[in-house]
């Protein structure tokens, strides 16, 4: 059997690979190939995928990852790497939100009271991320630049790391998807103290936005699959065709809805429409804020 290789450029354990294993399975199922997981982590995700760009066009290896690809060529230029350039967009998998996750015993019950600690203790509020210049760090660190507080950041190699960093009680806090959070939150480990939509997601209707205390303030997460570039089209017609089919699978539909996720699997178009949108966005936005990779 094909072996089709869905790399994803975080370490084990990250949330992009629950909805990359279930669409993984099923493709397996229909396409009769063998579609495996492979980590490829480094540089924000910039490696792993930078990795994809360099393979052949032949439906042998696909890209899975996050809103993290449209920060690579602002925060790693050295990499010389561009998604719109040299990727081939496939489909968004899911629109995600994520949030303001501290563990239960930390003595902030409100963001707003976690707001008045960081303005009168610059510097000491610390917050994970799964690397540098992943979508965490740039949430972290857009969050403090809004907000006029200075934070420190933790980077750790990868995101199950850094939550069980927060956990344990060695970092204060982590913005994380609400895919592998919540599992957290129902099982009385942590807490959310604000979701980075523009407005609360209404399978959280109890959790603010952070936008409410930090006027402007949006980093929506989303998770995508991509192709190296000059994928034939009648592969990215099977395959896109094949997501859409499974578009409404009770599986998926039961994971997503369990994460506060929405299932999308809707084609290339809007995929390339998001990014198109959200490298010049995450561009002015790194530039204005002055965030550096460091």
């Amino acid at each position: 059997m094909r072996v089709v290789r869905l790399v994803v450029p975080q370490a084990p354990g990250s949330p992009i690979e629950i909805p990359t294993r279930i669409v993984g399975e099923r493709l397996s199922r229909s396409l009769g190939a063998n579609f495996i997981v492979e980590n490829r982590p480094g540089a924000g995700g910039g490696l792993g995928s930078q990795y994809v760009a360099q393979q052949p066009a032949d439906g042998s290896v696909f890209l899975a990852t996050s809103a993290g690809l449209s920060i690579v060529p602002t925060l790693q230029p050295a990499l010389n790497f561009d998604p719109i350039r040299d990727l081939d967009p496939v489909s968004l998998l899911c629109d995600v939100p994520s949030g303001l996750l501290v563990r239960n015993a930390s003595p902030f019950a409100s963001l707003a009271q976690l707001l008045v600690h960081a303005r009168a203790n610059p510097g000491r509020l610390t917050y994970a991320s799964g690397g540098v210049g992943s979508a965490n760090h740039l949430a972290g660190a857009l969050f403090a630049a809004l907000a006029g507080v200075r934070m420190t950041h933790i980077p750790y190699r990868g995101v199950s790391q850094a939550v069980n960093a927060v956990y344990a009680g060695d970092v204060s806090l982590i913005f994380g998807s609400t895919l592998e959070l919540l599992q957290h939150v129902r099982q009385g480990q942590a807490r959310i103290l604000g979701v980075t939509m523009p407005e609360r997601v209404p399978a959280l209707p109890q959790v603010p936005a952070i936008a409410e205390q930090v006027p402007g303030y949006a980093a929506p997460n989303w998770f995508c699959l991509m192709a190296p570039k000059g994928l034939p089209d009648r592969l990215l017609r099977r395959v896109t065709a094949e997501l859409a089919a499974l578009r409404d699978a009770p599986d998926l539909q039961a994971r997503m809805a369990d994460g506060a996720a929405t299932a999308r699997l809707d084609g290339p178009g809007p995929l390339a429409a998001r990014l198109a949108e959200e490298v010049p966005k995450w561009r002015k936005l790194v530039a204005d804020a002055g965030i550096t990779p460091d």
